[in-house]
């Protein structure tokens, strides 16, 4: 009797867990089929990100070729589908290398949007603080000083990766703007500060000396905005070949600034 009950009672625990587990099957299906969705989705995303980065790295690469030979349809063109190609960090290259080639044409408002395109599109601070600062710069010639010191101040906070070339430009803002009290006190300022790259340093002496003479119309007019720039990423982060077509590597752009 009791071997019997005991056959009874292992047998309902049996069926109780068979019925447990059969309850629990949809759910592990579906849980396993979740999983594989989330691998296919992270794998064609994976793919279209690298599609992408491929394909603005091959179009950027051919707009700097064809702007070391001087075609610059060509190299717009080139960037224009760089910056299309859905790729962040080569987006803000090649629009920045459209500014610069605005810039080097005279075409200054142009210039100002390319590089605020630039500004919008950067994947991080660096790109966005160099891109607005070459945004402000292009801009001194056509825009209010109030206007440039909304553009320049909050690059020019502490920690900010182009702080000094910021004050500098707003510096020559205000001289150009004829405020040369407050250009020579922040050009001074500029002397005078820790860690300030040689070049700022000279362009500072030699706009303050200008000043001191009489000079502030020769100083402002030497406010030049290739003077001002740090040295441009694009050169440094090009895509490191050229095209399998093309033989010779992409020259410098001769619109990068210095």
């Amino acid at each position: 009797m009791v071997d019997f009950l005991e056959d009874v009672e292992e047998q309902l625990r049996s069926e109780r867990f068979l019925g447990r587990v059969r309850q629990a099957i949809p759910w592990i299906v579906g849980a396993l089929a979740l999983v594989l969705l989330a691998y296919l989705a992270f794998w064609a995303f994976k793919a279209f990100q690298d599609r992408n980065l491929a394909s603005a790295a091959s179009a950027y690469q051919n707009g700097l070729y064809a702007l070391g030979k001087g075609d610059q349809a060509a190299a717009l063109a080139d960037f224009e589908a760089a910056r299309k190609a859905g790729a962040p960090g080569y987006a803000t290259l090649a629009s920045m290398q459209q500014g610069d080639v605005a810039l080097a044409n005279g075409k200054a408002e142009e210039a100002a949007r390319d590089f605020d395109q630039a500004a919008a599109t950067a994947p991080n601070r660096i790109f966005g603080d160099l891109a607005s600062l070459k945004a402000a710069e292009a801009a001194l010639d056509t825009e209010p000083l109030a206007q440039i010191r909304t553009r320049l101040t909050p690059l020019t906070e502490a920690g900010r990766p182009f702080a000094l070339y910021a004050k500098e430009a707003l510096a020559f803002a205000e001289l150009k703007a004829g405020h040369t009290d407050e250009a020579r006190r922040d050009l001074t300022v500029l002397q005078l500060s820790l860690g300030a790259p040689q070049d700022v340093r000279q362009r500072a002496e030699l706009a303050t000396a200008a000043i001191d003479q009489g000079e502030a119309g020769a100083a402002s007019a030497g406010a030049s905005v290739a003077a001002t720039m740090p040295p441009s990423p694009p050169t440094m982060l090009a895509p490191p070949s050229a095209p399998a077509s093309q033989s010779a590597p992409a020259p410098t752009p001769s619109g990068a600034a210095q």
